[in-house]
């Protein structure tokens, strides 16, 4: 017979978190509000941390009052908790009066469902919070001195920052949601009364944190952005105080247990390396670090370049948003590391989140970062640095710094409300040095889940963007809002590129401060802005320093060539240049044309050619992005091993996409590429005598691009082709803008010489700039004006889709609810930032076609590719002599040495 004595501690106490294979092993509810409230108080703790939050509210600084009253907010998130539909769906049956679950009590959450009672009265005033009708009119926001006290606008601030509290699980709480009004969840059921726990809930946030409740403390700030900013910190103290790592559970009461949750807080944000105070102190106590010579210790290395010496050292660190122009290979990223070491040593940021375009050249930058870490550092106070791109392990540190996961069963939550850390790459800002892709910093400003997490995570770091001239519309517009909302937090930010046109830098450096009227230079003023340069946004408006010689002067002879579509004489033309004893680098615009190459010149090649073609473990191959992220690596090491600065001897033809113009360290003595927009075909140039060295045969001591193009007199024809004319156009989905690449094929026969970088500036404005645009339109008519209106109208359509995803930080969690919400909208989201691919998990997994030992275990596919059919939870793949083939519903694939293609 069951007994009072032999009950489960949960029908005694009211719980927040049980173990899912013991659900009678519970940690209290009042337990887990003051584990999360003593990590919220131990996070603004730190100095970065609480300047962010205080710049999010144009403050210097927060009271102590202030934080303590942010503390009672966050210890409040589980607040909902006390209703007994949450409570009673760990009890056992013979627990339950009548043996049984009241209905009433199911899919009754702890989040969502206190909608209905915030509402209570269907209104938004203020005193309709938490109705008497259920018994909380002297509950949760009407203590003495109540929340609702704590702001000058009659609780507007504080019901903002509690909904904000409220929206913990990653979305933004809707208050016009949908639910009906269940009183009997929130009512007295057998030992356990609701009422009664938010009353001792109350007496402890008065004991816990009595600053709070101070008479004289001024009102709470209320901008929105310190509501958003807020709700960040608030996920990251939940994800911290729900760890049992640090917070094991206990069922015994103990009205001192706050002490042992503040101990154990200090303790989890410095193991995780949030608390980085023992670090500085080691950093200031040794020799100075931050000079070029120590930090890039290279052999035969020479003194810091102009460039670099005007980023780092002469642009003062007080400046948000630093933006870097300079060509390829100048020493960019030194200079942007650099620049980091003196912020980290003026404690200007706490770390490094750096944002390169795609995932191979995260992983080859986080080699470097590694080492620059290690000479910055101090031995035993070194943060790990982690390679932020999901699925990659390149022994990146992370046992130092990985976060451990969070049990959502364990803290009550549906499978739909799956918490942040349920996914790590939603960690990755959390880290003090990161090295990933840019869409791990969009994914801040973006109407996905988490959001906030990511963004208040960011703040305290410097955000390094690279190759940012890179970036679409619809990019530029989601990193414009995360800089806006990053530098609104006192945050920093340095941009780099190559090939920076001044629309683009104008509007970039508007991002500061949103200007509605940003700057816009003439044609003739932007040929006369110096390059390379520095620029930053001053009060007066843009200011471009210019960084002087940076004595990497290289003359490019240019050849255009109209042979597009002779994949025939392109692949002879590569293979003669390759049998003279060159590297040839051939880029191809897409991968379908990559493939119809490397087919013709496989065709051209005698056996004693062989050598010359590129190869993975002597498997012939070409470079793209279709490969398994395995032999994706394999590619890359072997396309660095023949064209690197370390090369192998002998003559190579490397044949692939735009994968070679940006992620690997290459140099080549001869460069075939495909028409593309100006600021692209610079990019690719800059793989070509990317380094000095004598060991070129003498046939390519001078650099030589050869740009195929179209066979006609202008790119008019692909107006109304109706084809996919190898990426260009209309229809080539890749550059759709025909000007831009008229602007460009007009310069590859004006200029059969191109000095770089002392042409960059004008060769990028006349193929940019709307001036020179117009006069294409202008000179080639009617059916030019219409194109010019459609590309005009795509890009408006991209900036507007864009600003309708991105989180509205200007608008408050309670005036502007319907505003700030998030609209069902993450799939199309993550389709627009190219994260459309489905991954495909093999059983048994085949072997790698370069490395039989090696297993290729899943890939991933476009979503496009499959028409609409589901993807099983494995495939059984069909191993062919050379790769694999696998079907899904009616569609056939074949992945072998060639990559992932319709079969």
């Amino acid at each position: 017979m069951t007994t009072e004595m032999t009950l489960p501690a949960y029908t005694r106490h009211h719980w927040a978190k049980s173990d899912r294979k013991d659900p009678s092993r519970i940690h209290l509810l009042e337990y887990h509000m003051a584990d999360v409230g003593a990590c919220f108080e131990a996070l603004l703790q730190q100095p970065t941390i609480r300047r962010r939050l205080a710049s999010a509210a144009k403050l210097d600084d927060l009271d102590n009052a202030t934080v303590a009253r942010l503390c009672v907010f966050a210890a409040l998130h589980d607040i909902g908790k006390v209703n007994m539909g949450f409570q009673t769906q760990i009890w056992r049956q013979d627990c339950l009066p009548g043996g049984r679950r009241p209905a009433s009590f199911h899919h009754v959450g702890h989040t969502i469902d206190m909608v209905p009672i915030l509402n209570a009265d269907g209104d938004r005033e203020t005193s309709a919070w938490f109705s008497p009708a259920l018994g909380f009119d002297r509950g949760l926001l009407e203590w003495d001195n109540g929340l609702l006290e704590w702001d000058a606008d009659g609780g507007v601030t504080a019901c903002g920052l509690f909904v904000a509290t409220l929206s913990h699980h990653g979305s933004p709480l809707n208050l016009e949601a949908n639910r009906s009004r269940n009183t009997r969840a929130w009512q007295k059921f057998a030992n356990l009364a609701p009422r009664a726990c938010v009353e001792r809930i109350g007496l402890l946030v008065r004991q816990w944190f009595p600053e709070a409740f101070s008479g004289n403390a001024p009102p709470l700030p209320d901008t929105s952005a310190f509501q958003h900013h807020y709700l960040g910190l608030c996920i990251l103290a939940d994800w911290i105080g729900s760890n049992e790592t640090w917070f094991e559970y206990r069922d015994k009461l103990d009205d001192n247990y706050i002490n042992h949750a503040r101990r154990q807080a200090d303790k989890a944000i410095r193991e995780i390396g949030l608390d980085i105070g023992k670090q500085r102190t080691a950093f200031a106590s040794m020799p100075p670090r931050t000079d070029f010579a120590d930090l890039f210790a290279i052999p035969g290395a020479p003194p810091p370049n102009a460039i670099q010496r005007q980023a780092a050292l002469e642009t003062p660190l007080e400046e948000q948003l630093v933006i870097i122009e300079s060509e390829t290979g100048s020493g960019k990223t030194e200079a942007a590391l650099w620049r980091f070491a003196r912020m980290f040593q003026a404690e200007k940021v706490d770390g490094l989140y750096f944002a390169l375009p795609t995932r191979a050249a995260a992983s080859q930058l986080h080699r470097r970062v590694k080492d620059f870490t290690a000479r910055l550092f101090p031995d035993g106070d070194r943060p790990g640095v982690v390679l932020a791109v999901p699925g990659y392990d390149a022994g990146s540190d992370l046992g130092q710094v990985e976060l451990p996961d969070y049990d959502s069963g364990a803290a009550g939550h549906s499978e739909s409300e799956k918490p942040w850390a349920a996914e790590r790459p939603k960690r990755y800002l959390a880290a003090q040095i990161a090295v990933g892709t840019v869409d791990q910093a969009m994914l801040g400003a973006l109407q996905v889940k988490h959001a906030h997490l990511r963004a208040s995570c960011l703040a305290r770091n410097l955000l390094v963007v690279d190759e940012v001239h890179a970036s679409d519309t619809y990019m530029t517009e989601i990193i414009r809002a995360l800089l806006d909302a990053h530098t609104g937090s006192g945050g920093y930010a340095l941009l780099m590129s190559a090939t920076l046109g001044s629309e683009a830098r104008q509007r970039w450096l508007s991002a500061v401060r949103r200007d509605a009227d940003r700057e816009k230079l003439s044609l003739e003023a932007a040929l006369q802005t110096p390059y390379p340069a520095v620029s930053v946004r001053g009060d007066a408006g843009v200011v471009v320093a210019a960084a002087g010689d940076n004595d990497r002067a290289k003359a490019v002879r240019i050849e255009p060539s109209a042979a597009m579509a002779d994949f025939d004489q392109v692949a002879q033309r590569a293979l003669a240049a390759a049998r003279a004893g060159a590297k040839v680098l051939v880029v191809r615009n897409t991968v379908n044309a990559a493939l119809q190459t490397h087919r013709s010149l496989e065709a051209a090649a005698s056996g004693n050619d062989r050598p010359l073609l590129f190869a993975v473990n002597e498997v012939i191959a070409l470079h793209h992005s279709r490969f398994a992220r395995g032999d994706r690596r394999l590619l890359d090491s072997a396309v660095e091993q023949r064209l690197g600065k370390g090369r192998d001897p002998g003559g190579c033809v490397v044949i692939g996409t735009q994968t070679l113009e940006q992620s690997l360290d290459i140099d080549a003595d001869l460069l075939i590429t495909d028409l593309c927009p100006v600021d692209v075909l610079l990019q690719r140039i800059g793989r070509l005598h990317r380094h000095d060295r004598h060991d070129r045969a003498w046939e390519y001591n001078t650099p030589v691009c050869i740009v195929l193009t179209p066979a006609d007199a202008d790119l008019s024809p692909l107006l109304t082709s109706g084809q996919n004319a190898n990426g260009l156009g209309p229809q080539g989905y890749v550059y759709r803008s025909l000007h831009t690449l008229e602007a460009t094929r007009r310069l590859v026969h004006e200029f059969p010489e191109w000095r770089i970088p002392e042409m960059n500036r004008k060769l990028v404005e006349r193929a940019t700039h709307p001036d020179a645009l117009s006069q294409i339109t202008k000179e080639l008519g009617d059916d030019w004006n219409a194109h010019a209106t459609n590309t005009e109208g795509g890009y408006i359509a991209d900036g507007q889709a864009a600003r309708n995803h991105t989180v509205r930080f200007d608008k408050s969690f309670f005036e502007d609810n319907r505003e700030v919400c998030f609209p069902n909208i993450e799939e199309r989201v993550r389709t627009r930032l190219g994260d459309d691919r489905l991954e495909i998990v093999f059983t048994p997994a085949p072997p790698s076609p370069f490395d039989p030992a090696r297993l290729v275990e899943k890939l991933e596919l476009p979503l496009r590719w499959l028409s609409g059919a589901e993807a099983p939870e494995s495939v059984k793949p069909t191993v062919m002599e050379e790769g694999f083939e696998f079907s899904i519903g009616s569609r056939s694939f074949r992945y072998d040495h060639l990559g992932l293609r319709p079969a």
